[in-house]
């Protein structure tokens, strides 16, 4: 199939491009990296490609790989999980889960989201893949497929491990990921809650964030701790429709943790602000389904494609591209079917991936029987005109 051309190119007002700026944030850290979640822009930057461990934090990955497979239909919220004898082995920061205890899967993912617990997120990764090892080679694909450079997976959980590393650019791009599922931060926006309320074996979960209690607008992420590793945060926090992702790494304590994270997002909150120029439900034009039951759908971008704008700067010219490949039934909304690409001084950013409103089944033989011959009658081909079906 040949790709359609561009569709469409329009003009809006953009902001100057924005470049990380000589600042001087998380002085402590031994990596840190600020970014705003829609743009993927980079605020702020220390050290931000070093392979460092990332102690729990690796347990974004795992939270990723956890829903994508609830959304996926692969597992679901309620699914019972009995644990292993493996997981409930696990040491450090836990949630008591005892072998052959059943859980559910939702509780399971508070476990990991709110108290990090390692047996609650090795009994996922078993349920999810069959073994432990089978799940970290997910992890690592989806690392891969995600473009991450700098990291590699040992484990699920974060605990210190030979060859176990990511930087603070790849925790990011992990947490941008993340945060695109509301799932996810209705979890993590959790400062205290119960599992097994009216039960003997109740547990009380504390969030190991606190700033999710004491900072406003923060609803996650994921905290981290080994000797090793240092103190660890990636950090995301919404104010006014926009989103900040935060990550520092090799932090001698909590207390300095949380501030200079607290300084970052006072700075991005006071100095930039975001402006959305597609919604997620903005019909870009239609294109012609081939084989399908409805012969044309329309096209939306696949997420918000927004702008980062520093307060105060004055807007210039760009523009923005639709490419869209040939679409063929049986297509579902969600699935990639091109992608909207923007250029600022003509320069390219990252494009946005485009989709189709609804889904699209396949039409059988005798539907595309029938609209052939309308056609033929309409004048829209001709009798010689060959048309597979």
């Amino acid at each position: 199939m040949k790709k359609l051309g561009i569709l469409f190119l329009l003009l809006f007002l953009f902001p100057h491009s924005i470049h990380a700026e000589e600042l001087s944030f998380a002085e402590h850290a031994k990596s840190a990296i600020m970014i705003e979640a829609s743009t993927g822009e980079v605020l702020f930057e220390k050290n931000a490609d070093e392979k460092l461990a990332p102690a729990s934090m690796t347990k974004m990955m795992s939270m990723l790989l956890l829903v994508e497979s609830v959304e996926k239909g692969i597992i679901h919220w309620d699914d019972m999980v009995t644990i292993s004898e493996n997981a409930s082995s696990m040491g450090g920061s836990q949630i008591l889960l005892e072998t052959n205890e059943k859980m559910s899967v939702d509780d399971l993912f508070k476990g990991i989201a709110v108290a990090s617990g390692n047996d609650a997120v090795v009994a996922i990764a078993e349920y999810i893949a069959g073994t432990e090892k089978e799940f970290v080679k997910m992890m690592n694909e989806k690392a891969k497929s995600l473009g991450l450079q700098n990291t590699n997976f040992k484990n699920p959980h974060g605990l210190d491990e030979s060859d176990h590393y990511s930087s603070a650019r790849d925790m990011a791009l992990i947490a941008k990921e993340l945060v695109s599922h509301p799932k996810v931060l209705e979890y993590t926006s959790i400062y205290e809650d119960y599992l097994r309320e009216n039960t003997d074996r109740k547990i009380w979960l504390v969030n190991t964030n606190k700033l999710v209690r004491f900072y406003d607008g923060v609803d996650g992420l994921k905290t981290g701790y080994t000797e090793p590793a240092g103190y660890c945060l990636t950090a995301t926090a919404k104010r006014n429709g926009m989103r900040i992702i935060t990550v520092v790494m090799g932090e001698p304590d909590s207390k300095t943790r949380n501030a200079e994270t607290t300084s970052m997002l006072d700075y991005a909150f006071a100095q930039y602000e975001t402006e959305t120029i597609l919604s997620k439900d903005r019909i870009l034009g239609t294109i012609e389904v081939e084989k399908g039951k409805q012969k044309y759908v329309n096209l939306i971008p696949l997420r918000e494609v927004s702008l980062l704008n520093k307060k105060g700067e004055k807007k210039k010219e760009a523009s923005y591209q639709i490419k869209v490949q040939n679409v063929k039934a049986p297509i579902k909304k969600g699935e990639e079917v091109g992608t909207i690409e923007i250029q600022i001084d003509g320069k390219s950013l990252k494009g946005v991936p485009i989709t189709v409103e609804n889904d699209i089944q396949k039409a059988n033989f005798l539907e595309l029987y029938g609209r052939n011959l309308s056609d033929i009658f309409s004048g829209n081909i001709t009798v010689n005109e060959s048309q597979s079906i």
